[in-house]
């Protein structure tokens, strides 16, 4: 087991029964040009994040853990994007519509693509999701359950629509999660801090939070401990 401080209490897990869950880290929604650049956001908020996630990723592949990478993704026809979700607001550009890098939030687009900083390695799990939360209509909780995994450590965008429905949706499976605080980003800073007092409320009533300097740290004190 490793144990590594974290909010409101220590977080311990075994790395062989622990899933790397990386949440919609996709051209469209941190590249210039991309859907999220066409709701009005700076997307220079989420991208500042990338550096952190990007080192964790690679430290979590050093010790052969789990990774699962989430894209908000729909089929071409649009029959899995409800009117309730595709007419919402008044975007430039709708889930579907053409943009800089193809149709939004479609499957095969460029823009569906996760950056080729976090890009998926043969092995890993790659899973297209409807909704907001990774474990709606998709595979996700039967694969995890495969391979005997029962805690989770988060990251990707946003914090507090679809990392936080994430979360929840695994805390409802009975999994242990962890959000690490800065390899998560919102385009509304105000929502970030929000949403992440909200997970580790009332003893982590959703799941805990740590850095990823905390977690970095306490991989490599396992790794020197089995030299």
């Amino acid at each position: 087991m490793i144990e590594l401080p974290a909010n409101p209490f220590p977080y311990a897990f075994d790395p062989a029964h622990t899933a790397l869950v990386i949440i919609d880290m996709q051209r469209d929604f941190i590249e210039p040009g991309g859907f999220g650049e066409s709701l009005g956001n700076d997307v220079a908020l989420l991208a500042a994040i990338v550096p952190a996630c990007r080192a964790v990723l690679e430290a979590w592949r050093k010790i052969g853990g789990l990774v699962v990478h989430t894209r908000e993704s729909h089929k071409p026809d649009l029959s899995d994007c409800p009117p309730a979700k595709r007419n919402r607001g008044n975007p430039s550009l709708r889930i579907g519509d053409a943009g800089p890098m193809g149709r939004v939030l479609v499957a095969g687009e460029p823009g569906n693509e996760i950056i080729p900083e976090l890009g998926p390695r043969p092995g890993e799990f790659v899973i297209d999701k409807p909704g907001k939360g990774a474990f709606y209509a998709t595979p996700l909780h039967d694969l995890l359950k495969q391979d005997g995994i029962t805690h989770l450590l988060f990251m990707g965008v946003t914090t507090e629509v679809c990392v936080q429905t994430s979360m929840r949706e695994a805390n409802d499976r009975g999994y242990d999660c962890l959000l690490l605080e800065d390899c998560t980003e919102s385009y509304f800073p105000q929502f970030k801090a929000s949403a992440v007092e909200m997970m580790r409320a009332q003893g982590a009533i959703v799941g805990w939070t740590a850095t990823s300097t905390q977690l970095l740290a306490a991989l490599a004190a396992a790794t020197a401990a089995q030299r």
